[in-house]
């Protein structure tokens, strides 16, 4: 159960950072032209979305629920708030 629960904090990361980076790091881009805020947010959101295909990866050979929907977990990371759906989709079935 270790792995489920770092698993859904990267999972709530993961969405948190992409959140920030589409909705406040890119407008601060175009609007001001500034591309520090875009830099800061995009490594860790990179590093958070490499760890969260990872875990679907390797939580796909471990749990039922993973194998039944892998192509729906692993695409919900590149859909703004499709991480928290997974994230509370896991929580209730766990």
């Amino acid at each position: 159960m270790k792995t489920l629960t770092i698993f859904r904090v990267i999972a709530f990361l993961e969405g948190l950072s992409y959140i920030l980076l589409l909705f406040v790091g890119v407008p601060l881009k175009y609007l001001n032209g500034d591309v520090t805020l875009v830099k800061m947010l995009g490594m860790p959101h990179g590093f958070l979305f490499m760890a969260y295909i990872a875990f679907v990866i390797v939580l796909r050979f471990d749990h039922k629920w993973f194998k039944k929907h892998f192509i729906l977990i692993a695409l919900a990371s590149i859909i703004p708030f499709g991480t928290f759906i997974v994230e509370y989709k896991l929580r209730k079935t766990a």
